[in-house]
C-alpha cells in the first residue's frame, strides 16, 4: 500500500491541480490569517470546486471559533478538521461533535514526552499529525509550515490506534528517508514545496508526491 500524501497551503487553483494531477490524496486549505498560505473561505471554495472527489479537502485551523469553521465548511463542504494550535481535547471533541465532520490533531513535537502527548487525543480525534515544535527564540514562527524538522526517529517502531502523517521539514530530497525511519503511513509538506512561504512550486509538488509514493 503506497504512502498518503498531503500538500498543505495550497492557495491557487494552479497548485491544487498539480497537487491532484500528481496524484496527492488530501490538499490542505489553511484558514489562518496570519500565515502567508491563508485563505478565505470563499476563495478555498473556488479552488475545491476544481478538484475531483477523490481528493480529500483538509481545513487547517489554529485555535479557531465555530463561526470560522462552519463558513468554511459551508464554503468548501471539507472533508477533514485540522487542528494546528493549541486546541484541548475537550475543544478537539466539542468540535468533532457538533460539525460531525472528522477531525486530525496536529501535536508539536520536540522531544519523546511531545510524542506522549498525544495520548490525550485519542479517544476525541479521528487523526494524529506529528510536526516539528518550533523553538521559542524563533522569530516569526508559525503554527506549522516553518520548515523545520525534528527526529524521526522518536517515531519508530511506535503505533497508535488512529492513522496519523509526518510533518515537519520535508521536501523532495528527505521524505522517502523520514518515512523508512519511522515508517509513516502519510506524510504532509508545505514549505518544502514552495520557491518562498506562500507560494507554491508546481514541479517540487510533483517531485515530491512522487517520492513519496516511490517509497
Amino acid at each position: 500500500m503506497s504512502i498518503e500524501v498531503k500538500i498543505c497551503g495550497v492557495n491557487t487553483p494552479e497548485a491544487a491541480h498539480a497537487a491532484a494531477g500528481a496524484g496527492a490524496d488530501y490538499i490542505g486549505l489553511v484558514f489562518y490569517p496570519p500565515s502567508p498560505r491563508a485563505v478565505t473561505p470563499a476563495e478555498a471554495g473556488a479552488i475545491a470546486r476544481a478538484l475531483p472527489a477523490s481528493v480529500r479537502k483538509v481545513g487547517l485551523f489554529v485555535d479557531a471559533g465555530d463561526a470560522l469553521i462552519a463558513e468554511a465548511l459551508a464554503a468548501v463542504g471539507l472533508d477533514l478538521l485540522q487542528f494546528h494550535g493549541s486546541e484541548a481535547p475537550a475543544r478537539v471533541a466539542a468540535v468533532r461533535a457538533r460539525f460531525g465532520v472528522p477531525v486530525m490533531k496536529a501535536i508539536k513535537v520536540a522531544g519523546a514526552s511531545d510524542v506522549a502527548g498525544a495520548g490525550a487525543y485519542l479517544r476525541v480525534a479521528d487523526r494524529l499529525l506529528f510536526d516539528a515544535k518550533a523553538p521559542e527564540d524563533m522569530t516569526g514562527a508559525l503554527p506549522g509550515g516553518n520548515a523545520l524538522a525534528f527526529d524521526w526517529r522518536l517515531l519508530a517502531d511506535r503505533s497508535w490506534p488512529l492513522p496519523w502523517m509526518l510533518s515537519g521539514g520535508l521536501d523532495p530530497a528527505n521524505v522517502a528517508e523520514a518515512a523508512r525511519i519511522c515508517g509513516a503511513p502519510a506524510v504532509d509538506v508545505s514549505s518544502g514545496v514552495e520557491d518562498r512561504p506562500g507560494v507554491k512550486n508546481l514541479d517540487k509538488i510533483r517531485a515530491f508526491v512522487a517520492a513519496a509514493k516511490g517509497c
